[in-house]
């Protein structure tokens, strides 16, 4: 596993370096969010009887900042190896398909967590936190970061310039992030968009991570996991395939 180990140590060591940019950066902006939001209309909002809007928001700021960074430590790592040509010393050394999707996935996974543990850190100054549930936040946590560090691994490899990685990013991965109940309960919204939010797996990742905060959520527990499990287990197997096979990375 020296292999394994070295291309991981390497991936963290990438984004630790500038940590400025890749860590207290998406800290600020959620900062931003949760100012904006929820002292500016949050007295104005009710989303659940018991719970205050800013307890509402607290959580799905922190997994939205978890998944997009989870996302662009892959997705970025690959697409400049790509382009610089660095790409070659990666592929040489006998690593396994398998090797190399784990150390890519879990950099993106320890990013997302420190990311997101950076945005708590700094919410709770000013949002009392409760956690009734602590241990399905840390399962959805973890289970988000998998699936969209898996996600940024896919379209780094799929991407050969930086114009259509930001088209993934900007075209899919941020509206399903925002349009999944971030600021809101789906439960606010009319019927016809309540229906399309339940056919986005982002929703199902905050909602449950969510309730880890404040116990309530916009559909069961177990639903969610179910949901995310399942696309996580069909993305890990696309992206096992396109590494074994090579696609796009061998050429």
């Amino acid at each position: 596993m020296t292999g394994f180990y070295t291309l991981f140590y390497k991936e963290v060591l990438r984004f630790w370096k500038v940590s400025l940019q890749t860590i207290l950066a998406p800290v600020i902006t959620a900062l931003l969010y949760l100012t904006i939001f929820g002292h500016a209309i949050g007295s104005h909002v009710k989303v659940y009887n018991s719970v205050p809007y800013n307890g509402f928001l607290v959580p799905g700021l922190v997994m939205m900042a978890m998944l997009q960074n989870a996302f662009s430590n892959t997705s970025s790592s690959l697409i400049q190896s790509k382009i610089t040509g660095n790409l070659v010393f990666i592929l040489l050394p006998p690593l396994s398909h398998f090797e190399f999707f784990m150390a890519y996935v879990l950099a993106a996974v320890v990013r997302g967590l420190v990311v997101g543990a950076g945005v708590f850190v700094v919410a709770i100054w000013f949002v009392p936190v409760s956690l009734p549930h602590p241990l399905w936040s840390i399962l959805f946590g973890l289970l988000g970061s998998i699936m969209l560090g898996i996600l940024g691994l896919i379209a780094g490899i799929w991407a050969e310039k930086f114009d259509q990685l930001a088209g993934f990013q900007n075209f899919i991965i941020m509206p399903l992030t925002f349009l999944a109940g971030v600021f809101y309960s789906i439960h606010s919204l009319p019927e016809v968009w309540q229906q399309f939010s339940h056919l986005n797996p982002f929703f199902y990742m905050i909602d449950g991570f969510r309730y880890g905060f404040i116990g309530a959520s916009d559909v069961p527990v177990w639903q969610s996991l179910a949901v995310v499990s399942g696309c996580t287990f069909v993305l890990t197997v696309i992206a096992l395939q396109l590494i074994k096979t090579g696609y796009k990375l061998r050429h």
